[in-house]
């Protein structure tokens, strides 16, 4: 059998999934209704409800694991509330302690720096607050761990909470070429 790879760029209030038996997710929007995916085909990693951004797909659950348990890099565009500052940005760079699972931890190290123009993604489905309400800034955070909901933790954690989180890269792979919403055959995830 040959396996099919996908990059997708995810809207906003899509779950990574495909379907579910849960009755509180009966009238949630899923994967599968962007594309006519093969039987077989997984999310790698996930993105919340919330999120937007890349996506990869793949029908072959080895190139999943690999992805998810090598320390590939995830890049993250993140509107935050406020006018991030450098120690802000330090203490994300440093490592920064957050819960997850009922536990602290201590996240690793990681790129992050503020982005000084405006990221030119389409209007989310979802208005975000206006500059009405205050400030609010553009950083990039490039991580190769992923917790749930890390990158959001991470940012309030820092004083500057996540407004709007669009992932716009993982390991080589980019957004580049896609619209919100469309979804590309890829060679192989891995190269």
């Amino acid at each position: 059998m040959e396996h099919r790879h996908f990059k997708l760029f995810k809207p906003y209030g899509y779950l990574s999934q495909f379907q579910t038996n849960a009755k509180h997710e009966i009238n949630k929007k899923f994967l599968g209704e962007l594309y006519d995916f093969p039987e077989g085909t997984m999310a790698i990693g996930r993105l919340d409800k919330d999120s937007e951004g890349l996506l990869l797909l793949t029908t072959d659950g080895k190139v999943s694991y690999e992805i998810t348990s090598s320390k590939t890099d995830k890049e993250y565009y993140v509107q935050v509330d406020g006018d991030v500052t450098e120690d802000a940005l330090k203490h994300l760079q440093q490592g920064i302690e957050i819960s997850h699972k009922s536990e602290t931890y201590t996240t690793k190290p990681c790129k992050a720096f503020k982005l000084e123009n405006t990221p030119n993604f389409p209007e989310r489905a979802k208005k975000i607050r206006d500059e009405r309400h205050g400030k609010t800034s553009w950083i990039s955070i490039t991580i190769n761990e992923g917790k749930f909901r890390q990158v959001r933790k991470m940012t309030a954690q820092a004083g500057f909470p996540t407004l709007r989180l669009v992932r716009i890269r993982i390991g080589t792979i980019t957004l580049t070429g896609l619209e919100m919403g469309d979804v590309v055959e890829v060679i192989n995830p891995l190269s």
